[in-house]
């Protein structure tokens, strides 16, 4: 699943490839905030990204759908 992290005052978003489930995420945002320390999120590949809590200004999941093969329907005559 893609995770498309808003920053404030930055003019691009994060995209992370993780595993997680987005409740999973938003417990830990939930936490993160509470605690006033940094959101960490860990990549398919085992990179870290950590943000500011208090700074995301939103979190967009993205199901991977896949992509389309092939080049269309043939129709049959």
């Amino acid at each position: 699943m893609e995770v498309k992290i808003g920053v404030q005052n930055a003019a691009r978003e994060l995209s992370v490839e993780t595993t997680s489930s987005p409740e999973h995420l938003l417990e830990e945002l939930a936490k993160s905030i509470k605690d006033d320390s940094l959101f960490t999120l860990t990549d398919e590949k085992g990179t870290t990204v950590a943000v500011p809590a208090d700074k995301i200004a939103y979190l967009n999941f993205t199901a991977d759908a896949g992509r389309p093969v092939g080049f269309g329907q043939i129709s049959a005559m």
